[in-house]
C-alpha cells in the first residue's frame, strides 16, 4: 500500500492559498521549460511582480511562500556559498530552488486540464490504415531484432491510444451538458448538415477498416499470442530501468501489460465471448448522435413555426374595429380577419331557443366551448376511480396478440422452400409486416460478421447475397433490393 500514500506534492493545488502558490510554481515551471532548472528568489520575485495582482506582494511573503513549497517537496533548495558577502547574508543563507520531479510532472498535468477544452478529439480514420500496415507487419517480428519488434510494438498501440483517446474526446462533447443545450439552439441549425456529412463519412469510413481489422487480428490472434508477444516482452526487458532494477523482478508486470493491451486492440475490433466489440458500440453511438441531431432540427423548425405569434397583427385589427362607426363595417372588417369565405365553426350540442333560418347568429345566446391547449406538458384531469380488476380484458388482450403473431408466423414461413428463402423467386406480392420481418432479418445478419443471425422463432439462418438485384412486390410498392437467399440450418 506504500504507493498509495499521500502524495504531499500536490498540496499547493488545494490550501487556502492555492492561487499564490500556482502562479510561482508555473513561474519555476515556464523557466524549465527554457532549461532555466535553478532559481534565486530574486529571480521569482521579478517575475511574480510582471503580474500586476502581486504589485503589492512583499519579498518577506515569497520567502514563507518558498518555504511551504520546500516544505511539501515542490522544490528542492540548493545553498549558494557564492553569494555570501556579509555576515547577514551568510544567517540568510541565500538558496537557489530547482523543481522536484513530481512537482514538474504535477504543473504540466495542471497545464493540460486548463487547455483541455481546447483539445478536440477527431473521427480520423488514418490511424486504421496506420494499424493496419503495422499488423501486416506482424509476421515479419517472428525474425527480426529484439530492438525492431519494440519499436514496431510501440507504434502499434500508440496508434490505438490515439485512435481510441481521439473518438472518446470526440464523442463524449456530445453528451456534456452544454453540447446538449447547444444542439437544441436555433444557432446549431446552420451547422447540422457539416456535423451529419462529418459523422456519416466517419461510419462508412470505421465499417470498412473495422472487416479489414478483424480478419487481420483474427489472422495474426494465434502467433501474436504464442511468439510476437513474448519476443515484445524480452525486448521491454532488455532495455535497462533503475527503478524496476531496484524494486526486484519486473517480468510479470511487463508481461501483464503488454498482454492487457494486446487483448484491449483485439476486443476493440473483434467480437468476444457474448460480448460485442467496441466498433460495433461506437457505430451504434455515432448512429444515435446523427439521430439526436436530426431530432433537434426538426424539433427547433417545429417550435419556431409554433412560435409564429399573430398577437402584434390582432392589436392592430382591435384598433381598426374600435374606429369602426357602423355594425357593418365591423361585419366586413371581421369577414376580412376571421377569412368568413373559409370559416370553420366550432359545433356544440347546445339547443336553440329558436329553429328558424332567418334568424341572426347574434340573435342566439353565445355558446361555450372548451379549448384544450397544444402544448406537451398538458395532460386532461381524470377523475379519480376505484381500483378496477382487468385481468380477464388483459388476458384476451394477450391471446390475440399470440393468435396473430402465430398468424404471421404461418405466412412468413411459408416462404421458405428448402430451408431457404430466396427473395429473388417471390412473385405474389407480400404484406407489409411481412417484408418488415424480412428486412429485419436481413439488417441482423449484415450487422454480423459471419453474415448469420436468429429469427425470433428461434431458427439460425445464413444471409447469402448473390449477383444482381430483385424485386420485392409489397402491398404498398415494389421494393429493389440486392438478390439475397436466406439459409436456415437444420433443427
Amino acid at each position: 500500500m506504500k504507493q498509495f500514500e499521500q502524495i504531499n506534492e500536490a498540496s499547493y493545488l488545494s490550501v487556502q492559498n492555492a492561487p499564490v502558490y500556482r502562479k510561482i510554481m508555473r513561474c519555476f515551471y515556464q523557466e524549465y521549460e527554457k532549461m532555466h532548472f535553478q532559481l534565486y528568489k530574486e529571480d521569482i520575485f521579478r517575475l511574480l511582480k510582471e503580474d500586476d495582482v502581486f504589485e503589492t506582494y512583499p519579498m518577506e511573503q515569497l520567502v514563507l511562500d518558498l518555504e511551504a513549497l520546500v516544505k511539501w517537496k515542490n522544490l528542492t533548495p540548493i545553498q549558494d556559498p557564492g553569494k555570501v558577502y556579509t555576515i547577514a547574508d551568510y544567517k540568510n543563507k541565500q538558496y537557489r530552488y530547482t523543481m522536484s520531479e513530481y512537482a514538474v510532472e504535477i504543473e504540466r498535468l495542471t497545464v493540460r486540464l486548463e487547455n483541455l477544452f481546447l483539445e478536440s478529439g477527431n473521427l480520423s480514420t488514418n490511424f486504421f490504415v496506420r494499424l493496419e500496415r503495422s499488423l501486416d507487419e506482424t509476421e515479419e517480428m517472428e525474425s527480426a531484432e529484439l530492438r525492431t519488434v519494440n519499436e514496431w510494438w510501440q507504434t502499434l498501440q500508440e496508434d490505438f491510444k490515439r485512435l481510441n483517446q481521439n473518438y472518446q474526446d470526440y464523442l463524449r462533447d456530445f453528451y456534456s451538458g452544454k453540447t446538449e443545450k447547444l444542439m437544441k439552439s436555433v444557432e446549431f441549425m446552420v451547422h447540422k448538415d457539416k456535423f451529419i456529412k462529418y459523422l456519416n463519412d466517419f461510419v462508412q469510413e470505421l465499417q470498412r477498416h473495422s472487416k479489414r481489422m478483424e480478419q487481420l487480428l483474427e489472422k495474426n490472434a494465434e502467433r501474436m499470442e504464442k511468439t510476437i508477444l513474448e519476443r515484445v516482452v524480452k525486448s521491454e526487458m532488455d532495455i535497462p530501468h533503475a527503478l524496476l532494477e531496484i524494486h526486484g523482478n519486473a517480468e510479470p508486470g511487463i508481461r501483464e501489460n503488454v498482454y492487457g493491451k494486446w487483448y484491449s486492440l483485439k476486443n476493440w475490433f473483434v467480437d468476444g465471448k457474448g460480448q460485442e466489440c467496441e466498433a460495433k458500440k461506437v457505430l451504434k453511438i455515432t448512429s444515435d448522435i446523427i439521430r439526436n441531431i436530426i431530432q433537434n432540427a426538426a424539433l427547433i423548425v417545429q417550435v419556431q413555426n409554433w412560435g409564429i405569434s399573430r398577437k402584434d397583427d390582432y392589436k392592430k385589427f382591435l384598433e381598426l374595429f374600435l374606429k369602426c362607426e357602423e355594425l357593418e363595417e365591423a361585419h366586413k372588417l371581421s369577414a376580412h380577419v376571421f377569412g368568413v369565405q373559409q370559416m370553420e365553426h366550432y359545433k356544440t350540442n347546445i339547443p336553440r331557443e329558436a329553429d328558424s333560418i332567418n334568424n341572426s347568429v347574434y340573435q342566439e345566446d353565445p355558446a361555450i366551448f372548451l379549448l384544450k391547449p397544444h402544448t406537451r406538458g398538458y395532460r386532461e384531469r381524470k377523475d379519480r376511480t376505484g381500483f378496477a380488476d382487468k385481468s380477464l380484458e388483459k388476458r384476451a388482450q394477450r391471446e390475440s396478440f399470440l393468435r396473430q403473431a402465430q398468424k404471421q408466423k404461418k405466412l412468413v414461413l411459408r416462404y421458405v422452400k428448402d430451408r431457404k428463402i430466396r427473395f429473388g423467386d417471390i412473385d405474389e406480392v407480400i404484406s407489409e409486416d411481412t417484408r418488415n420481418i424480412f428486412l429485419q432479418w436481413i439488417a441482423q445478419a449484415n450487422m454480423s460478421s459471419k453474415k448469420t443471425g436468429r429469427t425470433e422463432y428461434g431458427q439460425e439462418y445464413q444471409l447469402i447475397r448473390k449477383e444482381g438485384n430483385c424485386i420485392l412486390k409489397c402491398e404498398d410498392g415494389n421494393l429493389r433490393m440486392p438478390d439475397y437467399t436466406l439459409e436456415f440450418k437444420e433443427g
